[in-house]
């Protein structure tokens, strides 16, 4: 009699591992590749300007910030690389804060759709469905590349210089990636599932804009509340985008790998949950 070791073969303990995720979407990379550069072009197609709108856009973005918080308001961050900010750079602090709660708002309101906007690859095609919260979250962060391109010209416009550290900054993208990665598989099936999803994502969105520390620093939050900030994964991130992008700083170091790994598990179970969920969508849809 033989003795079987190990998880059953319908068990979703079967795809928490990360080499075999990592294998799979390897395998699966030109596809990653191509609906990312159709999703990019996709955005724009029809329009005038095209791809340029993805630069008119954060452009105006920042102009206003820059004139209605800094010049109207004149307001101060207080915090980073050595006291008070002079006038603009409150608007550069603002936007590193909001191109990186860009891609994960973008993400988390897509996923719980991202399935169900794509039926015929669901019921007719045999699809790596598992790509769509990657290419969703590659095309997000190929957006973020260009807002952040902009920043750094303002950054040379309004302080005279670039950032050294500037170089750290893939080392930010990573958590951030793997959260959106996680959350992006898991809303990407519950959608399916539960089609109200999505309505609560939105409401949830919001109010987590005003939870980060974007228009503020953590250091106007009483102490007393502080500890809701930092529970929240994105004000770490927030953070290190500052310290790269205009503070001349590299990331927190331990802070950094803990939110790592931690994203990374939270990566594999959402990629295991999507895996061991996906064979009932054609059931559903």
């Amino acid at each position: 009699m033989s003795v079987v070791i190990g998880p059953p073969a319908g068990s979703a303990a079967r795809f928490l591992d990360p080499v075999r995720m990592a294998g799979n979407l390897w395998q699966h990379r030109d596809l990653i590749v191509r609906l990312t550069g159709q999703e990019v072009a996709q955005r724009y197609r029809g329009s005038y300007l095209g791809i340029v709108w993805s630069f008119v856009t954060p452009i105006l973005m920042l102009c206003v910030y820059a004139f209605v918080f800094s010049i109207v308001f004149q307001v101060r961050w207080g915090e980073g690389a050595g006291g008070d900010m002079r006038t603009g750079q409150f608007a550069l602090t603002l936007f590193a804060g909001l191109i990186p709660f860009g891609v994960f708002s973008e993400v988390v309101n897509r996923a719980p759709s991202i399935v169900l906007g794509m039926p015929n690859y669901v019921k007719k095609v045999v699809f790596p469905l598992e790509v769509l919260p990657v290419v969703a979250v590659a095309s997000a962060v190929v957006h973020s590349l260009i807002s952040t391109l902009i920043l750094l010209v303002a950054s040379l416009a309004f302080v005279g210089a670039v950032s050294p550290t500037v170089i750290l900054l893939p080392l930010a993208y990573v958590p951030l990636v793997l959260l959106t990665l996680g959350l992006g598989w898991f809303l990407a099936s519950m959608g399916v599932y539960v089609r109200d999803v999505g309505q609560v994502i939105g409401v949830l969105t919001q109010v987590l804009f005003f939870l980060s520390p974007i228009f503020y620093p953590v250091s106007a939050v009483p102490e007393s509340l502080r500890g809701i900030l930092y529970a929240n994964p994105l004000t770490a991130i927030l953070g290190d985008f500052r310290r790269t992008l205009l503070w001349a700083q590299a990331p927190e170091w331990g802070a950094w790998a803990a939110l790592s790994a931690a994203t990374a598990v939270g990566a594999v179970f959402g990629y295991a949950w999507f895996m061991q969920t996906k064979k009932g969508f054609a059931d559903v849809m």
